[in-house]
């Protein structure tokens, strides 16, 4: 079984950097990070993960999308490594919805993002994809992208009324849809 990295926490200087490139791909240290990134969320219940939430400064997230107790309503995706990532295009349509994130836990947050982003990345066998990503997906994407700019999700709040504790979004947002 692959190592199960720590998440870093919010306050950790790592979290406010840009991360670096990915030069070597195929590289032990980046494939050994991809599978410990993909074992990380799977344990963590989240739905995607930056190589900087847990100390890797490195341009790689995860994208890894299914229904758990975190994200009840989530479409069921193979997670996949995006490495080198680059939104090259997105629709005019913002649309608000909730975030949380595993490096700022017990918060959640009204969010605007792009409800579709045309997306280029690298996968870990080093093959240049390109996609088109709408509604949740796209979310993930935006919000881990954001994490290799130094970014977290709160920087994105519009007003502190955006913000819920985790358990009253379990009660009043999940309990309602």
């Amino acid at each position: 079984m692959n190592k199960l990295a720590p998440i870093i926490k919010l306050g950790n200087p790592i979290l406010g950097q840009k991360a670096a490139a990915v030069e070597n791909i195929q590289s032990q240290e980046i494939q050994t990070l991809i599978d410990e990134l993909i074992t990380s969320v799977a344990q963590a219940n989240g739905v995607g993960i930056a190589a900087p939430q847990i100390a890797a400064s490195y341009r790689l997230f995860i994208v890894a999308s299914r229904p758990n107790v975190r994200y009840p309503h989530a479409p069921e995706m193979q997670p996949t490594a995006m490495i080198n990532p680059r939104i090259v295009a997105n629709s005019l349509e913002v649309v608000k919805d909730w975030e949380g994130c595993l490096s700022v836990p017990g918060i959640r947050g009204l969010v605007p993002r792009y409800q579709t982003i045309e997306v280029e990345y690298t996968d870990r066998n080093g093959n240049l994809q390109k996609q088109e990503l709408t509604d949740f997906i796209a979310r993930i994407f935006q919000h881990e992208y954001d994490h290799l700019e130094g970014l977290v999700f709160l920087d994105r709040v519009e007003n502190n009324q955006d913000l819920i504790s985790e358990e009253e979004y379990q009660k009043s947002v999940i309990g309602n849809r």
